[in-house]
């Protein structure tokens, strides 16, 4: 994960503990209005409740993109090694047939000088 990726992740990580801090500012507010002496709001009830229905859509889905996004994380993604041996065997192995092929026409050569 580049650090780019890591700084935006952990923004992102970082609002949905926010939006969380605000989630729980909504569900103290109900309770108080729950307790009020005077009955509940209605509409302020509804009003926190939809908010917090809201944010935790929110947090769930922001949650569950940054999971993702960990589990999809390589480290080694970008890394060259097996490509690079891979490349090397080709060449060994180019160089073993070009040498079969060398001594081929050596032979073809001799061969054909002796007759």
């Amino acid at each position: 994960m580049s650090s780019l990726g890591q700084s935006s992740s952990l923004h992102r990580l970082h609002n949905v503990e926010k939006r969380i801090v605000r989630v729980l500012e909504l569900a103290g507010s109900v309770m108080e209005e729950l307790g009020n002496a005077q009955g509940p709001r209605a509409e302020a009830v509804a009003a926190h409740c939809r908010e917090f229905m809201l944010s935790m859509k929110e947090i769930e889905t922001t949650l569950r993109e940054e999971i993702k996004s960990a589990c999809e994380y390589r480290p080694f993604e970008k890394c060259d090694y097996s490509a690079r041996i891979a490349n090397e065997i080709c060449c060994k192995k180019l160089e073993y047939v070009i040498e079969k092929m060398d001594a081929m026409q050596l032979n073809i050569e001799d061969s054909t000088n002796e007759v």
